[in-house]
């Protein structure tokens, strides 16, 4: 007997795919600068370093702008201590009596002790006791209404200015936006550097796009959600996994082809970007097809034929064939679903040869 390896007939989905060529790409690469302007206090990465999104990657000496949040909480504080005055004035320009009276007498009492003072009959603090008096007195007969909506006004602005400050602190510690690797450092501990320097660049390769061209003619064949294989030719022998996730609207004029984008996970980092890659994307999908695979196929007389084993014999089947690819073809006659057909051994076979099927 000669022997052979076989496979059953089996039903199954068709797919036929479209080859193109495609280029990987990330779309997170990107190009981390400086904030603000300072003294380079620390580098926390190295080249080629894989960082978590949060992670602390450089600091800058941040004590120039703790002096200037300590400053501008200092102002703060003090319009703040004006916008109570004003809620007082406030609280007083509703009462139903108006002070008047109240701001005379204490005028009267103000100029008087002001020529004391003048005069040096009265020490600064009495006189400043009584000027506080009269101030109050103004507030509460509504004669200071203007300055004190100014004071409010400059609290607003003062809390604008903390905030920024609080904000230009921050950004003295650079973080890490997104997950990735840290590559071109471009500064140096110790080094003065102002706002807008470039630093480094992250680069996350954990998920990578192919964008591949598919012909004009072909492109309604792809659809978003179809499974792709790519080889690229960096690793010849391997297959990598992917899926169609957009399909560009518009069709280049000078090549005639659709833009095609594939996500293809990359936990490894293997892929890098501009990596050339062969692709491979399911078109058409033909459901429950008889299937053989093309290896099981020979064409003798001009007609495509293959060989089943029946007791141990090989018989020789004339078939019909539909829809295929290049790994299988479906088969619409000649063949039945389950029986067992020769893929190799079979070249030099005679009908009802005498077969021993071998793993």
């Amino acid at each position: 007997p000669v022997l052979v390896k076989v496979v059953e007939a089996q039903r199954g989905p068709l797919i036929i795919s479209l080859k193109t060529p495609g280029e990987a790409y990330t779309e997170k690469n990107i190009q981390i600068k400086a904030e603000v302007a300072g003294i380079v206090k620390a580098i926390h990465v190295r080249e080629g370093q894989l960082v978590r999104e949060g992670q602390l990657l450089l600091e800058l000496d941040d004590r120039p702008y703790q002096l200037d949040l300590e400053s501008l909480e200092a102002d703060r504080l003090r319009y703040l201590s004006e916008l109570l005055l004003e809620r007082q004035f406030s609280s007083s320009e509703t009462s139903s009596s108006a002070p008047k009276e109240k701001l005379n007498k204490v005028e009267k009492e103000y100029n008087r002790m002001r020529q004391l003072f003048q005069k040096g009959m009265i020490s600064k603090a009495e006189f400043e006791r009584i000027s506080h008096q009269y101030e109050m007195a103004l507030i509460e007969a509504g004669e200071k209404k203007e300055e004190i909506r100014a004071a409010v006004k400059g609290l607003t602005q003062a809390e604008v200015r903390v905030k920024k400050a609080r904000l230009d602190l921050e950004k003295t510690k650079i973080k890490a936006p997104f997950s990735g690797i840290i590559w071109g450092i471009n500064v140096a501990q110790g080094q003065s550097i102002n706002a807008g320097t470039e630093l480094f660049s992250l680069v996350d390769v954990g998920q990578v796009k192919v964008m591949a061209k598919v012909l004009e003619s072909e492109v309604e064949k792809v659809k978003v959600g179809r499974e792709a294989t790519l080889v690229f030719s960096a690793y010849p022998g391997k297959k990598f996994k992917g899926k169609v996730v957009a399909i560009s609207p518009v069709i280049d004029p000078e090549e005639r082809t659709c833009p095609v984008v594939i996500s293809v996970a990359n936990p490894k980092g293997e892929i890098k970007p501009g990596m050339h890659a062969e692709v491979e994307i399911a078109a058409d999908i033909y459901e429950d097809c008889l299937l053989i695979p093309q290896e099981a196929i020979l064409v003798r007389g001009g007609r495509k034929m293959a060989f089943v084993v029946e007791d141990g014999l090989a018989k020789w089947r004339y078939i019909q064939v539909d829809h295929e690819n290049e790994q299988y073809a479906e088969v619409v006659d000649g063949i039945k679903e389950g029986e067992t057909v020769i893929i190799e051994g079979h070249l030099t076979l005679a009908h009802d040869a005498p077969v021993k099927i071998v793993e």
